[in-house]
């Protein structure tokens, strides 16, 4: 029996937009990997490493001659964290041997970009790389340091207008009820102006969850207070509320979300708020997911 092209390392991720899309590990893990709310990367066979670049096109060269792909997503957790050398390198492999690709994307740390041009975002933009996930998760500095997200305000609106001048697409990701009780509703106001000022293309919420529990979060946010349904859609609400885009498309449809929404911002702005005041005031009409139904 033949085997697939790719070898993975468990598990693998990818955003839920991409769910029919080629996954090709160019790196193994997360280089940042210290942020207490998040799980994906802490297995010890996921330890960060840059994988061998040989091999990545020799798997590029065998999906080439057995399947037919219009869409690649590089993973693990921030493929931009190659050098621009490398990931040219594995973009003009990708065109010459799957000719049917329309895009390929990858997560972004903020830190990625840091020592990255726009002039390179742009090789990099022309060579096939046309969307970036940027997981912002907050707007809001105290809120960032509490959880060790390596990144302020200022860092992430700073890639966001890098990739946006090299013509990369954002989907940007917060997440709601990661301040708790204390920090919510700056949270959710800073996160609505780190947004008014990036625009991105795309805009997600996922509802933070722990999974493998709350002890290594609270390393750094001993005091947090987790919100409950009615708490983190009244988070939402005011950050709607607050969100002044143009035209963002916007989805809170992640399985760890209570409430699913979907529009466009600013065009759709009202009816969602209605939606989520409506799950306030009377959940027993709205389409609300059951706690069995959430998840990662």
């Amino acid at each position: 029996m033949s085997t697939f092209p790719i070898s993975y390392i468990e598990p693998v991720f990818r955003p839920p937009s991409e769910a029919h899309s080629l996954i090709l590990p160019v790196t193994n893990g997360c280089s940042w990997n210290r942020c207490s709310f998040c799980e994906m990367y802490v297995q010890p066979q996921k330890k960060f490493r840059a994988r061998d670049e040989e091999q990545v096109l020799e798997e590029i060269r065998r999906c080439g001659e057995r399947l037919i792909v219009q869409r690649v997503f590089l993973a693990d957790g921030d493929a931009l964290v190659l050098p621009t050398r490398r990931l040219l390198n594995i973009l003009q492999q990708i065109q010459t041997h799957l000719p049917d690709v329309e895009r390929v994307s990858s997560y972004c740390l903020p830190r990625n970009l840091r020592k990255k041009s726009v002039d390179e975002l742009k090789e990099l933009a022309d060579a096939g790389l046309k969307k970036a996930y940027v997981g912002a998760e907050s707007g809001d500095d105290e809120v960032l340091a509490r959880v060790n997200k390596g990144e302020t305000y200022e860092s992430t609106l700073n890639a966001l207008d890098k990739l946006q001048q090299a013509g990369i697409t954002r989907s940007v990701m917060i997440l709601n009820g990661l301040g708790g009780k204390t920090f919510s509703e700056q949270h959710a106001l800073n996160s609505a102006r780190l947004m008014n000022q990036a625009q991105p293309e795309y805009l997600s919420t996922l509802v933070v969850t722990f999974p493998g529990g709350e002890s290594r979060f609270r390393e750094g946010f001993a005091d947090f207070e987790p919100l409950d349904r009615q708490a983190l859609f009244a988070e939402l609400q005011t950050l709607l509320h607050s969100l002044e885009l143009r035209d963002t498309v916007f989805r809170s449809d992640h399985a760890s979300n209570y409430l699913v929404l979907k529009g466009t911002l600013g065009r759709d702005k009202q009816a969602l708020l209605a939606q989520v005041r409506q799950a306030i005031e009377d959940p027993g009409r709205a389409s609300l997911r059951q706690e069995w139904q959430r998840g990662l």
